[in-house]
């Protein structure tokens, strides 16, 4: 089904503002401090509201509040097994200890970072993130016509709007509009999809480096953004079925909520 909007749990209490706009436990309990600063009452853990969901014993989340979860997922994974695997090495990378050092303060705008989000039958989302401001842009990445499941390419998925054609065209579409002052430098992880990353260079203005594999930390915005972005998209969904306009929704609901900094 398209993502129209945050489905929130409906419950009483005094966070229903934020339940609305699909806060996490971590960021109600900090508005807690700013919503009753005189009172001492109004305190609370993010880590106590996780346990207050868990059921005792096997730890299991009742199946009622785990739609309330950010990832809603129904057990808690140790974070050792929650790494991903390496991807397929672009040809011709320029790495990410070449970037330049200024980028590592955040200071000057235009600096990206960028990823996807993947979904049931070979559907995607592209993510870029801003990382100073960390504003969020979604690309919309539709299956081409004739595309059909079980495709393999050395490329990426031919046809299914996410290999090395379809995501720097749509980077590139993406940033048409922006001054080059906010659109230099693009960080990602060694995918498939940047096969065509010269191609991307040339064509966005945007200078290109590349993650170490298994290394999602080196793109630390990017990859939380996408923690938060799985609320709206979970796993196991067809990612294709988002419109634009609804993909513009959901960053701007993205943009508009707090972020911790990365």
């Amino acid at each position: 089904m398209p993502v129209s909007a945050a489905r929130p749990c409906a419950a009483p209490g005094r966070s229903v503002r934020a339940r609305s706009t699909a806060w996490s436990p971590e960021q109600i309990a900090h508005r807690f401090r700013i919503d009753y600063p005189d009172d001492p009452t109004m305190r609370i853990s993010y880590e106590a509201i996780y346990q207050s969901l868990y059921m005792q014993g096997r730890g299991a989340f009742r199946c009622e509040l785990t739609a309330c979860l950010r990832w809603g997922l129904a057990l808690r994974a140790p974070r050792e097994r929650t790494c991903g695997r390496g991807k397929t090495l672009v040809g011709d990378a320029i790495m990410i200890s070449e970037r330049p050092p200024a980028v590592e303060d955040r200071a000057i705008s235009g600096h990206r970072e960028g990823d996807l989000i993947l979904g049931l039958h070979s559907s995607a989302i592209g993510t870029l993130v801003e990382r100073s401001s960390r504003f969020t842009m979604l690309l919309h990445l539709p299956r081409q016509e004739g595309y059909q499941r079980g495709q393999r390419g050395k490329n990426g998925s031919p046809l299914a709007g996410h290999g090395a054609e379809a995501v720097p065209t749509a980077i590139v579409q993406s940033m048409s509009e922006l001054p080059a002052t906010l659109r230099q430098l693009l960080t990602w992880d060694q995918g498939a999809e940047m096969a065509q990353h010269a191609r991307l260079r040339i064509e966005s203005g945007l200078e290109v480096y590349f993650c170490d594999p298994q290394s999602p930390w080196q793109r630390g915005s990017n990859a939380n953004t996408n923690g938060l972005l799985r609320q709206y998209f979970p796993k196991g969904t067809d990612l294709s079925q988002n419109s634009v306009e609804e993909l513009a929704a959901v960053a701007h609901a993205v943009n508009t909520r707090p972020h911790k900094t990365l």
